[in-house]
């Protein structure tokens, strides 16, 4: 298993607290903001956006 990182923890803490995705602090299409926001939505369901979902379309 991969260890977190701090910007991950930090991701799941801000959510938790009632922050939204834009409260990202880091810059946009860096390491440290893909990390947070990996954090911020560990606790959701992966999306599959490559295909629908079986029933729609």
């Amino acid at each position: 298993m991969a260890t977190q990182s701090a910007q991950w923890d930090e991701g799941k803490a801000a959510k938790r607290s009632g922050a939204t995705d834009s409260d990202n602090p880091y810059e946009a299409g860096s390491q440290q903001s893909a990390d947070w926001l990996s954090g911020f939505t560990f606790d959701e369901p992966e999306q599959n956006v490559d295909r629908p979902e079986p029933g729609e379309g």
